[in-house]
């Protein structure tokens, strides 16, 4: 498991080391870092599996992130043009520094030196467990692509989601990697279509999933029906049905589905959720995280951070085994400033600071006054 990252003149990080737990949640204004710091776990893996982190450095735009040039990645009031990411896990540390350049998709190691660079595979962060959900992932389409090395290779969701269609096809008869993910109140089979479809009711009662591939094509056909039996609908387009289903799904699909010892990464897992739905994913990344799987979530939303709370004190996830930090700017320098609360046995937090998840309160107050 990953301990902690350290960015140095990475983005709006002079020196920032962010710790981190099976189950951390990022959250804060926007533009006060949650986004650079899972650009920077994403960026090592991009660089990774491009063949270039071993002896080379850092690829800027990938598949996975697109962080644009140099001077795009440089602290803005950087002392030096040295930029360097590092990663502890286990009592161990491992540093990637690199050389600024201002153009180009490459920074490179100091006279070509790859120090501290991993062995093959090695770290949770370069394994096979690697799921990363980016926050704008696929729309709702009428078909999906599919793709043979990213899911029956790497078993990877790609990061916008757009392989989960493809994977649940191949893996739908496959039991889930632990029973304790199982939704409560699903008296299906540990199969993860029928557990997806469970956990999918949370977000829309009635609804379940039907995957289907396109004959002698490249692409998945899914489809969308309600209620159940004889009473269930005509499949319904997933163009139809709206965004929470598809934007959701991918999410669902890496709680369930990765191994243990792996690692998910993701952002707003929430959107175009209703609270209800939001809540209930708290409560699935509190079980991943339980079951042996690291998570690292960047969100906007209070309820996810409740199912979270709720899920601790339900005794799901041990209280040390959650992190919240809240992202932000220092009102009078601008420079970058992480609190961090934490998450008691009762799910309650050892302090509130200001802006974090309290708008509601102050909104009330305008009201009443």
């Amino acid at each position: 498991m990953l301990d902690s990252v350290r960015l140095i003149n990475f983005k709006i990080f002079a020196d920032q080391t962010i710790p981190l737990a099976p189950l951390t949640l990022l959250s804060g204004l926007n533009g006060a870092g949650k986004s650079s710091a899972m650009q920077a776990l994403s960026l090592l893996r991009q660089s990774y599996d491009s063949g270039l982190l071993r002896e080379h450095g850092w690829l800027l735009n990938g598949e996975l992130v697109e962080v644009g040039a140099g001077e795009d990645v440089l602290h803005e009031n950087a002392s030096s043009s040295r930029l360097a990411i590092e990663l502890g896990e286990g009592g161990q540390t491992a540093t990637w520094e690199v050389d600024y350049v201002r153009e180009g998709d490459v920074l490179r190691y100091p006279d070509g030196n790859g120090e501290g660079r991993p062995a093959d595979g090695d770290g949770v962060l370069f394994g096979n467990g690697f799921q990363y959900l980016r926050a704008d992932r696929v729309n709702p389409m009428v078909s999906y692509p599919k793709s043979f090395h990213a899911v029956s290779q790497r078993r990877f969701l790609g990061s916008r989601g757009e392989y989960a269609a493809h994977f649940l096809s191949l893996f739908q008869d496959e039991p889930i990697r632990d029973d304790a993910l199982k939704h409560p109140d699903s008296k299906a089979t540990s199969g993860l279509l029928a557990q997806v479809n469970a956990w999918m009711q949370e977000f829309s009662p009635g609804a379940t999933i039907n995957v289907h591939e396109i004959e002698k094509t490249d692409f998945v056909r899914l489809s969308y029906t309600f209620g159940s039996g004889i009473d269930s609908s005509n499949p319904y387009r997933p163009t139809n049905v709206g965004f929470g289903l598809t934007y959701s799904l991918p999410v669902v699909i890496a709680c369930l589905s990765t191994a243990s010892g792996g690692i998910v990464l993701m952002e707003n897992p929430e959107a175009h959720l209703h609270p209800q739905g939001q809540v209930a994913m708290g409560r699935l990344m509190a079980l991943t995280a339980a079951a042996g799987v690291q998570v690292v979530v960047e969100t906007h939303s209070d309820h996810v951070l409740n199912g979270i709370r709720i899920a601790v004190r339900q005794g799901v996830l041990p209280p040390g085994d959650s992190l919240v930090h809240f992202f932000r700017r220092d009102a009078a320098t601008g420079a970058a400033a992480i609190d961090s609360p934490s998450i008691n046995e009762q799910g309650r937090l050892s302090f509130w600071p200001d802006g974090f998840f309290d708008q509601w309160d102050k909104s009330l107050d305008e009201l009443l006054d």
